[in-house]
């Protein structure tokens, strides 16, 4: 279904004044399990308006992942999907932090133990005024991968949605309101919650969301009917997309696409060929993280070099140093410092 930037303000009003009404206040943490939807937007965006600190987490996780993120964010509110929580509720007794949740589901819940999300907006007003915080207080959280031990909380401030469109939504895509967004990775990973929400909106944009697992099927089916102008994927997908089109013979419609844009791990230089064969289509491929929110080296429209990551986005500054935080020079292995 389709949602209006009124109708838009109108819930982010609603769920804001809702999570008042149950107690929460600034600075306490909320932590979100939803699928990429209009709920996801709405609680996002009304718990930053109220000074509370939403932490969106991964959809596709194991129960005792929940526990942790619960206990180590010390999160007072969950919401989260029904199908989720049917998963992990019965370890409630584990969330020492936990005060109430808030289940997105469509049927009534007599339990006293939760709270309905559609029953808790409903007579909510849709007026609410926007806390007093300042562009260093901190916004939300988004948790690492978890790659090298525990996932690691990243805070994020006020300006850093701001300055992350700004750098890279502005000077690289060039976005514009007559852009529709559509997002193959989901609004909980840094990179997806740009691409599917504050770049669109911060355009006056469309974005497009699924729901659903984002499976070549899915993806096709979605850029057919939706149409959007700007797709973004990682490449492991672009692979299986590539593969559904050898594998199947069928070679979709992918005319309403103005650029297409790749991160998350490197793009082979056999994808972008691939890509641009099959569709007529450049993929720019850059790389960015959860620690500096969204893409800070990035190929562009007319500087394409496959099997490279890029240039620095205007905005940014990158050197490449040595263990004593020395520069090295050309050619010279390091660590990248991003700033």
């Amino acid at each position: 279904h389709e949602v209006t930037y009124q109708q838009l303000f109108f819930d982010v009003n609603k769920i804001g004044n809702a999570l008042k009404e149950i107690g929460v206040e600034q600075d306490n943490r909320i932590l979100q399990v939803i699928h990429d939807s209009p709920e996801f937007v709405a609680s996002f965006y009304g718990a930053i308006k109220i000074g509370a600190v939403p932490i969106a987490v991964n959809t596709f996780m194991q129960p005792h992942d929940y526990e942790y993120f619960l206990n180590h964010s010390r999160a007072k509110v969950l919401i989260i999907e029904e199908d989720i929580w049917n998963g992990i509720k019965e370890l409630r007794n584990r969330f020492v932090f936990l005060k109430h949740v808030i289940v997105i589901s469509h049927t009534h819940i007599a339990n006293s133990e939760e709270l309905n999300y559609y029953d808790l907006i409903r007579d909510a007003s849709t007026q609410l005024d926007t806390a007093r915080t300042t562009s260093q207080d901190t916004a939300f959280w988004l948790y690492s991968s978890g790659s090298t031990g525990n996932p690691k909380g990243v805070t994020h401030l006020q300006r850093s949605m701001e300055v992350a469109y700004k750098n890279y939504a502005k000077n690289i895509l060039g976005i514009t309101e007559e852009d529709r967004t559509f997002s193959a990775s989901k609004l909980f990973f840094a990179y997806g919650l740009g691409n599917g929400m504050y770049f669109p909106l911060g355009a006056s944009a469309s974005t497009i969301l699924l729901r659903d697992r984002p499976t070549a099927e899915h993806v096709f089916h979605t850029i057919e009917t939706q149409k959007p102008t700007i797709f973004f994927s990682v490449p492991t997908q672009y692979g299986a997309l590539i593969k559904y089109v050898e594998e199947t013979g069928i070679v979709p419609d992918l005319s309403s696409i103005r650029l297409c844009v790749s991160a998350g791990e490197a793009l082979p230089a056999t994808f972008l060929n691939k890509w641009k064969e099959l569709f007529n289509l450049d993929i720019l491929d850059g790389i960015g993280s959860t620690e500096a929110l969204h893409i800070f080296l990035s190929n562009q429209k007319e500087d394409i070099n496959p099997g490279s990551t890029g240039k620095v986005v205007p905005g940014y500054k990158a050197k490449i140093v040595d263990e004593h935080f020395r520069e090295l020079k050309r050619n010279e292995i390091g660590d990248l410092v991003i700033s």
